[in-house]
């Protein structure tokens, strides 16, 4: 049964319905890793929902970190987001074209800045596309609009604070990457890391979050999925994955669930797996516990 709630998920058809409310914005927030050797950009300048921007996670991010896509300083959040016309009074759906894999990184980022009228599309573009809903190549007409925000910083996290998480046992921290790279067994896509988790880290698969058609699952069988994982929902709780991307997925589906007390690991194991000070638990450690 299709969910419509215009602050987390919104269905294709809520979507069409609402396509030409003048208050409605649309983001393409579409990413991949660099080894699947996809260019989003390009995707979108060939066909995207109508009236669509593109919301490049890589451009719209931290210039000063050497770590990838770290979110923006508020500065540069308001200035890319008038110059793209969103701003204060829109109701803003964000989707990507793999289904529900990239956008919760964008729903996350306006959170974190106080705008919170904003929604994932369920399924995104491919379900979109398979429903025969419209679609375009014309890029939108942009027209700047004042938007003020407000940063919330106990919705992301540092690595010293996961550090101190991870040593007191006091927070939930749930990792998305694939079981095989959560274990250790499987090499990291970026070059230079170490292989395994964060200490005490819980391992949900941002894939197990999906049903078959690429929407997400209920909160009753997300809560099943986060049980299953060993995960204790009555304690507050910190995402985390390979870059910050699919850790924004987790954030969702907590907050689908009504967990409200969540944050996001931004450096991920981007960041934690370059250290070498910081330890790192595998399959075999995670057995012997």
């Amino acid at each position: 049964m299709a969910m419509d709630e215009p602050k987390t998920l919104v269905s294709t058809d809520w979507l069409e319905a609402h396509l030409k409310d003048p208050d409605l914005r649309v983001l393409d927030a579409s990413w991949y890793l660099p080894t699947a050797g996809r260019d989003p950009k390009a995707e979108y300048a060939k066909v995207h929902i109508p009236g669509a921007r593109f919301f490049d996670i890589d451009d719209i991010a931290d210039s000063r970190s050497s770590l990838p896509h770290m979110v923006p300083t508020p500065e540069k959040f308001i200035s890319r987001m008038r110059a793209m016309g969103i701003g204060d009074g829109h109701q803003v759906v964000v989707y990507d074209t793999a289904g529900v894999f990239s956008a919760p990184r964008v729903w996350w980022t306006f959170r974190l800045m106080g705008k919170h009228d904003i929604a994932v599309l369920d399924g995104g573009f491919p379900k979109w596309l398979a429903e025969g809903h419209p679609v375009e190549d014309m890029p939108p007409i942009l027209r700047e609009r004042h938007i003020t925000v407000q940063r919330h910083a106990e919705l992301v996290k540092n690595v010293t604070q996961v550090a101190a998480a991870s040593k007191l046992g006091d927070h939930e921290i749930i990792d998305a990457r694939a079981p095989g790279r959560f274990a250790g067994v499987d090499p990291e896509p970026r070059p230079g890391l170490r292989m395994g988790h964060i200490p005490g880290s819980k391992n949900v698969h941002f894939a197990t979050l999906l049903n078959p058609d690429g929407t997400m699952k209920s909160p009753e069988a997300l809560r099943a999925v986060f049980k299953a994982a060993g995960v204790d929902l009555r304690k507050p709780a910190i995402t985390t994955c390979g870059s910050g991307v699919n850790a924004a997925m987790l954030a969702l589906a907590l907050e689908l669930v009504g967990h409200r007390n969540h944050a996001v690991y931004d450096g991920s194991w981007a960041e934690w797996g370059m250290y070498n000070d910081l330890r790192v638990a595998t399959a075999k450690a995670a057995s012997e516990a």
